[in-house]
């Protein structure tokens, strides 16, 4: 199941193919879809490259091994340019092992290789209740990926949100507010235009 959106009529010959992979961060949890950031940052982004389609196959519960299963499926029938993972939050709050999220991501990053795909690996953090130590651990998850292939990364995608004005976080303090949305689509659409550029 995808709750995936092209919003690119022309999009069998656009110059340029977002695809995004996520969990319920980037699924648009307990708001319209077409508010969410993924929508947002589709309007932005063809402000300013305008032959750029983008597909939203995030899906709420979404772990690193769900998104390394669908993601060979998504990239023959989608055949993006430019892949954006948002993912690993979910694999955090079940407890699995850092190592089993790190070769997930891993297997990810190659299969992108291979179909020569352009990432950008999106950073999550846990709750600050998880305690500063496994915080740390988790966040060297992404930092080992990034730091291991040729990809691009951004650090801490709720940086500003989650720990900023109480009114940008829902009541479970994990997901967004609506509110939220058009922050996030800037931060990815910020980096997107650079690396697009290049």
């Amino acid at each position: 199941m995808s709750l995936g959106f092209n919003t690119c009529g022309y999009a069998n010959h656009s110059t340029n193919s977002i695809l995004i992979l996520g969990d319920s961060l980037s699924a648009a949890h307990n708001i319209p879809i077409d508010r969410g950031w993924a929508r947002l940052f589709s309007t932005n982004i063809r402000s300013s490259f305008p032959q750029t389609s983008v597909i939203n196959a995030s899906i709420s519960g979404e772990t690193t091994f769900g998104g390394l299963q669908r993601l060979p499926d998504l990239l023959v029938d989608h055949q993006p340019t430019h892949l954006i993972i948002e993912l690993g939050g979910n694999d955090g709050l079940r407890g699995y092992g850092f190592e089993q999220s790190t070769d997930n991501l891993r297997q990810m990053m190659r299969l992108a290789e291979a179909h020569k795909v352009t990432v950008l690996l999106v950073g999550v953090r846990m709750p600050p209740n998880f305690g500063a130590a496994y915080n740390q651990g988790f966040q060297q998850i992404y930092e080992s990926i990034a730091s291991e292939f040729r990809i691009h990364y951004l650090a801490r995608f709720l940086q500003g949100v989650a720990a900023g004005d109480p009114a940008l976080m829902q009541a479970d303090g994990i997901h967004p507010t609506e509110l939220a949305q058009p922050i996030l689509a800037q931060k990815i659409t910020t980096r997107m235009k650079q690396i697009l550029s290049h």
